[in-house]
């Protein structure tokens, strides 16, 4: 007879017993799952404890599906009733004034008419209904009371509807949104657009990257990412008023070019009419044709960028702001950065401090002069300091090597002031950067780096002398005749460029 099949008895006494002492700390949860069997091997006492809360549970269970199925009739129930409630405009009212959420401050104690989305609902009671507006001018808390949230349509009101409200702005401290202290007392509203009932469930405080990269059209109404694309609009227009501020004149390149700027591995091609084009890595080489029309220069235009990456510092598409200058020296290429960054931060802290302390209440406007360093003096920082090259063998940085992001962030961080890094490798540059007078391996180029950020801001000056450039395009081994035009910025120019 097989072995298999037949155990001895005191081998089935042995498991019985270890399978009775994992059963003495059985749980709940797990005496559901138990069979028959296993069940009538615990300790008698135990079982019926067991079976005790598991009817406790199931009536618990019971009376909880009863009450929901209790609610949800009187829900439907309300919702039927709430049909016949219908609100009108009392026409003895003053006329309700239509203003955006920006001009609050200015109406206060007066009747107002507002129109927007509902960014957030609370109920308080059957009474009152507390509404968040966003118009994308700022937020306003809204109050309904009585019949004007007992309607259907108030019953029914999601996140994101669109509404029209009239009522009068009064000082209240406890009202939160733009304008602390001031809620609308609403008299009469309509529903303009719903919303389905799924944007509460779409996006959350636990929605992964996932669904907010998808949903990134709803995403961006929220909060913080509204207020990025509202700083992002004032950063521009700071920007703009530096340049004009400074007698500069904006041009506008192509963005669908023949020639590559930054390296041909991160071009984006395609097709133009039958011949290959490229969107644009930088628009400075084209920038620089402008010079010797309207001297001083800039553009805000899109780049592309054609290279994977998963770090915050690189995008397949951003816009560029970029500026040429002719007739300076390193110094004051330099200077021009630092006045442009702190003059634009400046700028930007006057129009809409609140919109950036929102989002790091820790900024500060830095200090001029920003530190000097030169690259050969970064390689020696980060072999004094353990920032190393790799990590895991603790190799250390030599001259030539590419400094990444990630220790140059670390080194900035820890010096923590801005840094002009300056004099890199020419193996490490673009062909058209001048090299250093003093040293044919370095060129005339900077980064400035800020603390918690990192690289913001690269330059260099321009060969000016034909026979250099020339060399430059031999070296990168690139073909000059495709860049014929921007040689002739220098037959035809021979000026120090930015």
């Amino acid at each position: 007879m097989s072995s298999d099949h037949c155990l001895p008895t005191e081998e089935k006494e042995s498991e019985e017993e270890q399978l009775r002492n994992q059963l003495k700390e059985v749980t709940l949860d797990d005496f559901i799952k138990l069979d028959e069997q296993q069940k009538n091997l615990l300790p008698k006492a135990r079982r019926k404890k067991l079976e005790r809360l598991l009817k406790e549970q199931e009536r618990k269970e019971q009376k909880a599906k009863e009450r929901a199925q209790t609610l949800e009739a009187e829900r439907l129930l309300k919702l039927e009733e709430s049909k016949k409630i219908k609100i009108e405009e009392d026409p003895s009212l003053p006329f309700a004034t239509p203003i955006k959420i920006r001009d609050v401050p200015s109406y206060v104690d007066k009747r107002v008419t507002v129109q927007g989305w509902v960014h957030h609902i609370r109920e308080d009671g059957k009474k009152l209904l507390f509404i968040e507006l966003r118009d994308g001018t700022g937020f306003l808390q809204c109050v309904l009371s009585d019949l004007l949230c007992q309607t259907y349509e108030a019953l029914t009101l999601h996140r994101e509807a669109t509404v029209l409200l009239k009522g009068t702005l009064t000082s209240d401290e406890r009202a939160k949104g733009s304008f602390p202290g001031i809620e609308l007392r609403v008299d009469y509203w309509q529903l303009i657009g719903p919303s389905p009932s799924e944007i509460e469930n779409i996006l959350t405080y636990e929605s992964n990257p996932d669904i907010l990269l998808n949903n990134r059209h709803l995403v961006i109404r929220g909060t913080r990412t509204s207020t990025v694309l509202k700083l992002r609009s004032i950063i521009t227009q700071c920007f703009r008023e530096h340049f004009f501020d400074r007698g500069y004149v904006e041009v506008f390149p192509p963005t669908i070019v023949q020639t590559q700027c930054e390296g041909g591995s991160t071009l984006f091609q395609l097709d133009y009419f039958g011949e290959p084009a490229y969107l644009t890595q930088s628009s400075q080489m084209y920038l620089e044709t402008a010079i010797a029309s309207v001297g001083d220069c800039f553009c805000i235009l899109p780049s592309y960028r054609a290279e994977k990456s998963s770090t915050r510092r690189h995008l397949a598409e951003f816009h560029h702001i970029e500026a040429e200058c002719p007739f300076i020296n390193f110094e004051d290429l330099l200077f021009k950065i630092e006045d442009l960054v702190s003059d634009v931060m400046r700028r930007v802290m006057e129009k809409a401090s609140h919109l950036v302390l929102s989002l790091n209440p820790n900024i500060q406007v830095p200090k001029r002069p920003f530190r000097r360093m030169t690259y050969e003096d970064a390689i020696r920082y980060c072999q004094e300091n353990n920032i190393y090259k790799d990590e895991v063998t603790k190799m250390h940085f030599e001259f030539g090597d590419d400094i990444p992001e990630l220790p140059e962030r670390k080194m900035t961080d820890q010096i923590n002031e801005p840094i002009f890094l300056t004099r890199f490798p020419v193996s490490l540059k673009s062909f058209y950067m001048k090299k250093c007078e003093d040293n044919s391996r370095l060129t005339e180029s900077v980064d400035l780096l800020l603390p918690g950020v990192g690289e913001i801001v690269g330059g260099s000056m321009r060969i000016h002398e034909l026979e250099e450039l020339l060399e430059a395009y031999r070296r990168e081994k690139m073909d000059p005749s495709p860049y014929y035009w921007f040689t002739d910025q220098v037959c035809y120019s021979n000026c120090l460029l930015l």
